[in-house]
């Protein structure tokens, strides 16, 4: 076979001999749409050898590959343990990705790959430069989940302020339910809607200044109010007894026993949580409340972004064949399938029309929609250890009484000035 032979019809010259290796994160989204995708692959490639895995735990299942030069074709570095996207771009470890989305898309020859997706998609894939080292397949909308049904059995309504929180949380404390739940293990849950309610109290601005690293930014009244409010949740004894100590499934599953009114996630939580939400539930989401009329922003301002970040290894195998199924994935075939089977949004323009929406992801695309323009999407992806681990953790502590706000923030601050101050941590910034 000469090398004309072994080289396909596909726009990035697949290997008609190579395997494909494919690792995918085991959560709550699922992964069948991929292993359809794959089905379509074998078939333009009936010689490829396919290897698919699925793991709960990316780091400590990929980086001991990254470290011995042998990653997948291509990873969905996805979930609580993944690898930081930022630093595998700066250590030169991922493929450009710009190629992908200037070839033709699967669908419609005449259009390519960047222009069948909403906007974003390339813009959050960068880390300070042009390349795009990521490309995000889901797009999720973040709120306070709750069950219509229970609100409308004690004849409650979601609140629009801080003040109409504290009140529900007390009438729901008087018949026997928390206020609030959250994965206490996972406290990076927390900011999906602390950070909007901070860009609601103060203005994106607050935000932008914390993600630039800029000094005393977390010592903004705004940041101030928001971390206070929180800790009032906690210190009131409106969040359930024991949530410090609370996975993601845990959590979810009080809330869907009702112990719970509300529980800060996303999209994706009407799927992972599917097996213990009871009928006649109706699951929905809406906006975290904001402070008050005061508010530099509208009570409808949400966290909403693109996210489940696909990324293809340098030193891949075959590069080519990650690149060519992730084109596979981005048609509208693909995403209709996730959607349907994972009870979430993706990034392809237009493949949710036409499909029959569970209520909680009907309610997340109407919530969306009324945002509009009011959204903000923090790059807390460009310092993955410092917000994770850190500021998350922080924010853990506080909200199970051990910081005080100040003392919170305090730390914080600190922290992200070390950051900043570290010549061995690339630096990003909002011009």
């Amino acid at each position: 076979m000469n090398e004309l032979e072994t080289r396909s019809g596909s726009p990035f010259g697949v290997d008609v001999r190579a395997g494909l290796d494919v690792v995918v994160f085991d959560g709550g989204l699922g992964d069948r749409y991929v292993v359809e995708a794959e089905a379509r692959y074998q078939a333009a490639f009936p010689g490829a050898e396919i290897t698919h895995t699925a793991v709960p735990d990316i780091r400590a299942a990929l980086q001991p590959r990254f470290d011995r030069g042998t990653p997948p074709d291509l990873l969905d570095n996805t979930g609580p343990d993944s690898l930081p996207t930022a630093a595998l771009a700066a250590s030169g470890a991922l493929t450009d990705l710009r190629p992908l989305l200037a070839a033709p898309s699967a669908d419609d020859p005449a259009l390519t790959v960047g222009e069948t997706l909403i906007d974003g998609v390339a813009q959050k894939g960068r880390f300070g430069g042009e390349e795009v080292w990521a490309l995000n397949y889901a797009y999720s909308a973040f709120g306070l989940w709750y069950s219509e049904e229970l609100l409308e059995r004690h004849g409650w309504s979601t609140p629009k302020t801080w003040d109409d929180m504290l009140s529900l949380c007390e009438a729901a404390r008087r018949e026997g339910i928390a206020g609030w739940t959250y994965p206490g293990k996972y406290p990076f849950y927390l900011q999906w809607t602390l950070y909007p309610f901070i860009a609601k109290i103060g203005g994106p601005g607050v935000l932008k200044a914390i993600e630039n690293l800029e000094p005393q930014a977390w010592r903004h009244p705004a940041v101030q109010q928001a971390f206070e409010a929180y800790h009032e949740l906690a210190a009131k004894g409106y969040v359930l007894p024991g949530t410090p100590e609370l996975d993601h499934t845990a959590s979810q599953t009080a809330w869907t026993e009702g112990k719970a009114l509300f529980i800060p996630n996303g999209t994706w939580v009407e799927k992972e949580a599917a097996a213990t939400t009871p009928p006649g539930f109706r699951m929905a989401v809406t906006p975290p409340p904001g402070l008050d009329s005061g508010d530099a922003m509208p009570f409808g301002t949400i966290w909403a972004q693109v996210g489940e970040a696909y990324v293809v290894p340098r030193d891949a195998a075959s590069p080519e064949g990650g690149m060519e199924l992730l084109r596979l994935m981005l048609t509208k075939e693909s995403a209709r399938s996730f959607s349907r089977t994972s009870s979430s949004l993706t990034t392809v323009r237009g493949a949710a029309e036409g499909v029959d929406l569970p209520p909680g992801l009907a309610s997340a695309s109407a919530m969306a929609a009324a945002a509009g323009s009011h959204t903000v999407a923090p790059r807390t992806d460009w310092y993955q250890t410092l917000n994770r681990e850190v500021i998350a953790g922080l924010i853990g502590e506080m909200m199970a009484g051990r910081l005080t706000p100040a003392d919170a923030l305090t730390r914080i601050q600190r922290a992200a000035d070390a950051t900043a101050q570290d010549p061995t941590i690339p630096k990003y910034r909002h011009p």
